[in-house]
């Protein structure tokens, strides 16, 4: 006797699932907007530069470079007056030496603002009850990094680095009717 191709098809999944593992059925997301491996290695090309020698050509060497590296803004002079412009807490003279020369340069002022991350969000937990909807794990991991360079006439004048070294995020969704769950809004709307 011939079996159905449903039960077939059935037979085949569970052989693949005990196969291959549950938890590698399960999707994964990698985004990664840096030339850089590491926050470390991002953080030392920063750190390396120094402010009043280096000059867009060891930026580039560096592998910072607006053109090459993804999500890099290039700031204006204007842009740069707002973020820095003295306010009644603070005055001109609190500022960055650096700072206080890019805004005097006026259009020979610019600025790149570089974001770089690499990050990994995986679903992980029991194939089973994600793949019903009755529970979700998913992990986020990986960094985030961003720097403020301030140039004048090709020249970094100011250099300032920040972000999350070390990402670690777990988000759980739990819907005790599974994929039931969606089915009420959906006929709410509906009718």
């Amino acid at each position: 006797m011939k079996s159905p191709p449903i039960v077939r098809a059935t037979c085949l999944l569970l052989l693949s699932v005990q196969l291959t593992g549950c938890t590698s059925l399960l999707p994964r997301v990698r985004s990664e907007s840096s030339p850089f491996k590491s926050f470390d290695e991002a953080r030392q090309a920063i750190d390396a530069l120094i402010p009043m020698k280096s000059n867009v050509r060891e930026l580039t060497a560096l592998g910072i470079d607006p053109v090459q590296q993804p999500n890099t803004t290039i700031l204006t002079q204007a842009d740069i007056v707002k973020r820095f412009v003295p306010s009644a807490l603070l005055k001109r003279e609190d500022l960055d030496p650096g700072i206080v020369a890019c805004l005097e340069a006026r259009n020979g002022c610019r600025g790149w603002e570089v974001n770089g991350a690499r990050i990994l969000k995986a679903r992980t937990g029991n194939f089973l009850a994600d793949f019903t909807n009755f529970s979700r794990y998913a992990n986020t991991t990986g960094w985030r990094f961003n720097a403020l360079i301030l140039l004048v006439d090709d020249v970094v004048v100011f250099r300032s680095w920040g972000g999350q070294p070390n990402v670690n995020e777990l988000e759980v969704n739990t819907n005790p009717l599974g994929p039931l769950q969606e089915m009420g809004p959906a006929i709410i709307t509906n009718q």
